[in-house]
């Protein structure tokens, strides 16, 4: 992938994190109502968004982004699949230096 083609896609993609963004700010759920999961859907679409801004970034990777994006993704996960313990697998990711 080209340096161009990389740059485009990220160009790309916050266009589409602004409009998961504002979905999700605009959500109306709290914490503990029905449709609090909805939400956090969102916010894993954003926080995959991130993701993609940082492994697809023509400069060289940034490893405490990369660790970032995906502590982000394994909390709001282990939302949705609790029996895997995602939480707890974030605890390795700030031990690499």
């Amino acid at each position: 992938m080209t340096k161009e083609e990389r740059t485009k896609m990220i160009a790309t993609s916050w266009e589409l994190h602004s409009q998961v963004e504002t979905a999700y700010l605009n959500h109306p759920a709290n914490k503990n109502d029905d449709e609090w999961l909805e939400k956090q859907r969102l916010l894993l679409a954003d926080m995959a968004l991130h993701l993609l801004q940082t492994s697809i970034s023509p400069e060289e990777m940034k490893l405490d982004r990369l660790q970032d994006n995906l502590h982000a993704i394994l909390t709001i996960s282990d939302r949705f699949i609790p029996d895997a313990d995602l939480k707890r697998a974030t605890t390795n990711l700030y031990k690499i230096k």
